[in-house]
């Protein structure tokens, strides 16, 4: 990419808007710097693992970033916060069958930390530089709801003033998009400080994914 160039993913995106050529594809993207110390991308999936091309979707789940077993295993949310998300998607009667799962980037980010990967939050001209990957997912899926896990999906999509703290659980109308819902994100919860909190954001995360499913049943 020449110096000063605007990172973006586009020229990496094909025109086919199938998950099985997106999940091939995307494996070569240099749409930003990201790449160069991950251990591969890591694209969207349905628990399944299915390579249907037009999969039948209900919820588009988008976090922020692959984690670090997610990087080594080429799978989101396959660590630590997607179990909880599992356990917490059952508990709240949503078939995790018709659940894609994506983040708002596919390149882990991480800075070392001895023999650690500590994750990095993506800036936001990683994540607009990873726009046309999302893109391309929601073409591919047409969810019936966005859930985004997170300030930082949330902001990618409803804008940078976005707050979870005041707006979770809303259902927002955004033009171009199928109504997005926003809540925490897994990992948050798990990282959570005490006990207590734990208990109050697995509670404010149940109630919003509740409200998911009194959508879908309308």
């Amino acid at each position: 990419m020449p110096v000063g160039a605007e990172q973006s993913a586009a020229p990496f995106v094909p025109d086919d808007r199938t998950l099985p050529v997106l999940q091939e594809a995307v494996q070569h993207c240099q749409g930003c710097d990201l790449y160069k110390n991950a251990t591969q991308a890591v694209f969207g999936e349905l628990e399944t693992g299915a390579k249907a091309k037009k999969p039948k979707v209900s919820i588009m789940m988008i976090g922020e970033q692959p984690g670090d077993q997610e990087d080594k295993q080429g799978r989101p949310f396959v660590g630590p916060a997607g179990k909880f998300l599992d356990k917490c998607l059952e508990a709240a009667d949503i078939n995790r069958r018709k659940v894609y799962v994506t983040n708002t980037v596919k390149h882990f980010g991480w800075q070392p930390r001895g023999k650690l990967r500590i994750h990095k939050k993506p800036s936001m001209k990683e994540i607009h530089a990873c726009r046309p990957w999302l893109e391309a997912e929601l073409e591919a899926v047409h969810p019936e709801i966005i859930v985004c896990l997170g300030a930082t999906a949330a902001q990618s999509l409803l804008g940078s003033g976005f707050k979870i703290t005041q707006s979770h659980g809303k259902i927002h109308e955004v033009e171009g998009f199928p109504p997005i819902i926003a809540t925490l994100h897994p990992s948050a919860i798990l990282r959570a400080r005490t006990d207590e909190d734990r208990q109050r954001d697995t509670k404010i995360f149940m109630d919003d994914l509740r409200r998911v499913t009194e959508f879908l049943k309308k």
